[in-house]
């Protein structure tokens, strides 16, 4: 299959460690947004239907089916779950590559200040 304009540009900027752990990190948002929309249009459920039962919002559920979140919860997880007649099974591979280490981004410091402060 010939490689189109963005294939290529995108093979150059895997090449990138940084972009290459973001890159896969969103795959890995979209992976679990796309299952959950899915396992709810197959249950024939409405986001909003599916709210009802986990006695939520429907802009909760519309967040979970967000590519872009990264806040779920393994107890919201285990609900979406169970409503949706699925079982959640969460795998940690081994990584193949170096660069797959590497973390997108550096965690906040949020207590560094008052760490800071602890130590004079």
């Amino acid at each position: 299959m010939k490689k189109t304009n963005f294939d290529r540009y995108l093979d150059q900027q895997l090449k990138d460690p940084t972009f290459a752990a973001r890159f896969h990190r969103a795959g890995e948002a979209w992976d679990v947004a796309v299952q959950i929309a899915a396992l709810r249009q197959q249950a024939g459920l409405s986001q909003r239907d599916l709210a009802k039962l986990l006695k939520t919002s429907q802009q909760q559920i519309s967040r979970l089916e967000s590519p872009s979140y990264e806040g779920h919860s393994l107890s919201m997880l285990r609900r979406v779950a169970a409503a949706l007649n699925a079982r959640l099974r969460i795998v940690f591979e081994k990584n193949t590559s170096r660069n797959e280490n590497e973390v997108a981004e550096r965690r906040a410091s949020y207590g560094a200040k008052r760490d800071q402060e602890k130590r004079r």
